[in-house]
């Protein structure tokens, strides 16, 4: 029988990499999502059907119902609301999702790992270096360094993670926190910058970026995350925090420029040129994660450079416009400047 491992957010950009990475993996896996607008069931097209879908907000204690029937050995939670623009127009989604439904999926793992005895049971939160706050240049952040959050976004991660923490100190329940940089890669929603630019060069228009485009931020591959997530479920120790992050740090001038170039010998983008639009309040400079916990202990490191991500990213949206085509919302309305 195959081992069972729960993905909430599991229809989402990183989750849907992480199921297919753990069912190619032997595990059978069980998806709790609540179809938001970022979900998508194409992101788990063309795949072995080793799943199942329970559509469901983390903050419903049915949950627990769950847990008692498929006994999971372990959940990666990666439900939660992401974009910082969202969370500039509307804090309350993000303190529903990012807090009150960690604080219920705690609740239930706590009860299943000790009125169940499931001893070999890891709960391993998934977060982000935002939490960090805005980094000085040439420093990076270490496991442990204070959370300074500027967003509500990463206000709402960061009280998630230390909510976790607490769980571990005062339960003893094996949780483990991990904090990645920027992903990018195929089926990311476009609201995000690399799909976003992506798209518009697809259709010849402008690329709106904020502030003077010198923001910087350190990109991972996608598939890159997702096996330093596997790795850490199989190797990471309880009560840990691991950075993942890939090294590889650009400002926004920087990708977007690289990513016009190379639709540009591909035909596209002829018309498109770069334009600056106004900030978003409280806009980190910089991010940078120090990286060497997870290489040291665990032996991970990433393994696409940044450039091939970007061509396997181009030519994966080049290819499925389909995909694009389908996407129900509107992503191209500006957000997060209503702060009245």
């Amino acid at each position: 029988m195959k081992k069972k491992i729960i993905v909430t957010g599991g229809l989402g950009f990183i989750g849907s990499h992480l199921v297919k990475l753990l069912m190619d993996n032997g595990y059978f896996v069980i998806i709790i999502d609540n179809h938001s607008y970022s979900s998508n069931k194409k992101n788990l097209e063309n795949v072995k059907k080793n799943y199942k879908i329970f559509n469901i907000d983390i903050c419903d204690k049915k949950i627990d119902k769950i847990f008692k029937k498929y006994k999971p050995i372990a959940i990666f939670n990666l439900a939660a609301e992401t974009h910082v623009d969202r969370s500039i127009d509307d804090p309350k989604k993000f303190i529903f999702s990012n807090v009150v439904g960690v604080y219920n999926l705690l609740e239930i793992s706590k009860t299943y790992f000790f009125k169940h005895k499931q001893k070999n049971f890891k709960f391993i939160h998934i977060s982000t270096d935002e939490i960090y706050g805005n980094i000085n240049k040439k420093k990076f952040s270490i496991e442990g360094d204070p959370l300074k959050p500027n967003s509500p976004y990463a206000a709402t991660k960061g009280a998630s993670d230390l909510l976790v923490r607490s769980y571990f100190k005062t339960y003893k329940l094996p949780t483990i926190i991990t904090n990645c940089s920027n992903n990018y890669g195929p089926n990311q929603f476009p609201e995000k910058l690399l799909p976003k630019m992506i798209i518009n060069i697809m259709k010849n228009k402008n690329l709106p970026i904020y502030g003077k485009g010198e923001n910087e931020r350190e990109w991972i591959y996608v598939k890159d995350h997702c096996l330093a997530l596997l790795k850490i479920y199989k190797y990471g120790k309880s009560g840990q925090n691991y950075n993942i992050g890939s090294g590889k740090i650009y400002n926004n001038n920087f990708i977007i420029k690289l990513i016009l170039k190379k639709m540009r010998k591909l035909g596209f983008g002829k018309n498109s040129k770069i334009i600056y639009v106004k900030d978003r309040p409280a806009h980190d400079r910089r991010y940078a994660l120090n990286s060497k916990k997870i290489k040291n202990e665990i032996g991970w490191k990433p393994q696409f450079t940044f450039e091939n991500g970007i061509d396997i990213t181009i030519d994966w949206y080049l290819n499925n416009q389909t995909w694009i085509k389908k996407l129900k919302k509107n992503y191209h309305k500006r957000m997060g400047l209503n702060i009245d």
